[in-house]
């Protein structure tokens, strides 16, 4: 049975934006509104509206009184459907039964009814949003008082056929019940009693923190329900099996230190698997966003916007360059469709926020609806893969023009001057890396205003590519699993990933540096130092699976060489600087 949710709250609450959080990373949403707009009534019609604006394009929206019967038409895999919201709904049946004066009720209970039988059996996922009314001023007229008990009664009803139950107050998300579904305040991984699962985390069980903020206010005025993007605290890399690891490399047969950041990278991993010595990387996997972006309609790269859906294919084929490289290094690649501006194939766009972006030179490249879907989508993403066994990801990107919203995000970020951030992304030559540069200026000066703000930020000077990778990379940190950098692209999802999951770079290496100028940039912001200086510019993964083969042999060296006792060997320094040098 599909999972149903009940989302409570009074007035203003931001019961309405966290429902539709809830459901953001799904594609095909049927948005149930049960307003009667009345045209007579201004303020009414502006907070229909309003709702109707936020809502992402590929939403169907559809106006009902009757959702019961639109409920018992579900099909399994229809959906999800949600329903805002209950309380309006029932004004509606009790003004059609004439019901205010105690009069019509038996009609109004019978419709009540009929609605929880349609949530109770309907094959498909409910999201459902009603007013907490058990918590107001007491009203002072005999309607108002009838209309409290009707609701309270009808949302006790829904509650108990409901999986999970939210109430909102003051803009944050409090579960009254546990669902089945990952909740993003959540971590992860739990059991039903709230701990983490040991035997999927690979740690002992621990409370699992409750985190959500306050929804703040961006400036453009409208509400953020900052508990849709809210992480958990992150925790590092296990300091305890980090000593053991040195301790470990101190007894192989060589010089410590003698292998460099071979040894590093060893340790590191050995922390993240929180396991001495670590076991061999089995499952890596490469994960490649694709995006289109409206800024490159202006001339910004070298290659039309036509070129992201045809890679797309590429990928799917086997033919681009990350797909031989990942071949070599052991490495799974799957591509998926955040914004391509094209018709892609099913297999990737089932977390597709939209078709491109705004031009970021003069608007925003998302809306705050699809900020928080790219942020759920990639968060999703890097659980389905930490769930299907992978140990170690990749992040990579695909896009053309992608590069311009990068160094943006990344002068915003780092407060550097436009001149300096910006790159040939695909070989501009120099007119265009003159409407490059200009494109980067114009798009910096509106990230400014809100670089304080990571969501307004991705709204305003991102795409939904970008926006899932900072949300992957974060999650990924959650998930207690190691991270291989790419370049610039990744390079600024992962500014944002920190932004918004502080200490989620302890989970991150750097594969290696691009020649891109921003690059330089985000490694020092990050304090992450490349493994590799091939001067690479590609993107896609590349440069990250290009090191993949020194992280399976930092893992092998701890794992297999001998130890001075196994093998027999002195491990007097003098005999073994010798050795060295010998």
């Amino acid at each position: 049975m599909a999972q149903r949710t009940l989302v409570l709250g009074g007035a203003r609450s931001g019961k309405s934006a966290h429902a539709e959080g809830l459901v953001a990373a799904e594609e095909s949403v049927v948005y149930v509104a049960t307003a009667r707009v009345d045209g007579d009534d201004a303020e009414w019609r502006a907070r229909v509206e309003d709702h109707v604006r936020r809502r992402p394009e590929g939403w169907r929206t559809v106006e009902t009184a009757d959702v019961a019967a639109l409920l018992r038409a579900a099909a399994p895999g229809d959906g999800p459907y949600l329903v805002d919201d209950v309380a309006t709904w029932l004004t509606g049946e009790m003004d059609d039964a004439g019901a205010w004066e105690g009069s019509g009720l038996d009609r109004v209970r019978g419709r009540c009814a009929e609605l929880v039988g349609a949530v109770r059996d309907c094959p498909a996922r409910v999201v459902l949003v009603s007013a907490e009314v058990g918590l107001g001023v007491v009203p002072s007229t005999r309607s108002g008082r009838l209309f409290r008990d009707e609701l309270g009664a009808l949302n006790a009803a829904l509650a108990d056929e409901c999986d999970e139950v939210l109430l909102l107050v003051a803009g944050i998300p409090l579960t009254l019940r546990g669902g089945g579904a990952r909740r993003y305040g959540m971590p992860s991984s739990e059991t039903p009693d709230g701990e983490v699962d040991a035997a999927t985390s690979g740690q002992a069980a621990r409370p699992a923190p409750v985190v959500a903020e306050a929804p703040a206010r961006d400036t453009t005025g409208s509400l953020v329900d900052r508990g849709l993007v809210a992480f958990p605290p992150i925790a590092p890399p296990d300091a305890e099996v980090r000593a053991a690891a040195l301790a470990r490399h101190g007894r192989l047969t060589k010089p410590t230190g003698s292998l460099g950041r071979i040894e590093e990278l060893g340790v590191w991993l050995a922390a993240c698997q929180g396991l001495c010595p670590p076991r061999p990387l089995a499952r890596p996997r490469v994960v490649v966003f694709a995006g289109d972006h409206g800024v490159a309609r202006h001339g910004v790269s070298a290659y039309p916007s036509e070129v992201t859906g045809q890679m797309v294919a590429n990928f799917l084929a086997g033919g681009a360059a990350v797909n031989v490289l990942a071949d070599a290094a052991g490495a799974g690649v799957r591509v998926v469709d955040l914004a391509v501006d094209a018709d892609t194939p099913e297999e990737v766009r089932a977390h597709k926020v939209r078709r491109g972006s705004g031009s970021i030179d003069r608007e925003d490249a998302l809306t705050e609806a699809e900020v928080l879907a790219a942020v759920a989508a990639g968060r999703a993403i890097a659980d389905e893969e930490v769930d299907g066994g992978a140990d170690l990801l990749v992040a990579g990107d695909m896009g053309i023009g992608n590069t311009t919203p990068s160094a943006v995000l990344v002068a915003a970020l780092t407060g550097a001057e436009p001149v300096a951030v910006i790159g040939r992304g695909t070989g501009v030559d120099d007119e265009g890396w003159m409407r490059k540069c200009a494109a980067i200026r114009d798009a910096l000066r509106r990230a400014r205003r809100v670089v304080h703000d990571p969501v307004a930020l991705l709204r305003t000077s991102s795409g939904a590519d970008i926006a899932a990778m900072a949300g992957f990379l974060a999650q990924a940190a959650v998930r207690r699993t190691p991270v291989v950098l790419d370049g610039v692209v990744v390079g600024a999802a992962a500014l944002i990933a920190e932004e918004l999951a502080p200490g989620a770079r302890d989970w991150w290496v750097a594969g290696h540096r691009s020649v891109e100028p921003a690059h330089a940039m985000v490694l020092e912001h990050l304090d992450l130092k490349p493994l590799l200086e091939m001067d690479m510019r590609l993107g896609e993964g590349s440069g990250a699976v290009a090191a993949l083969p020194l992280l399976s042999m930092a893992v092998r060296v701890l794992a297999e060489m001998a130890t001075f006792e196994d093998a027999g060997v002195s491990d007097r320094p003098s005999e073994l600087a010798a050795s060295a040098e010998g």
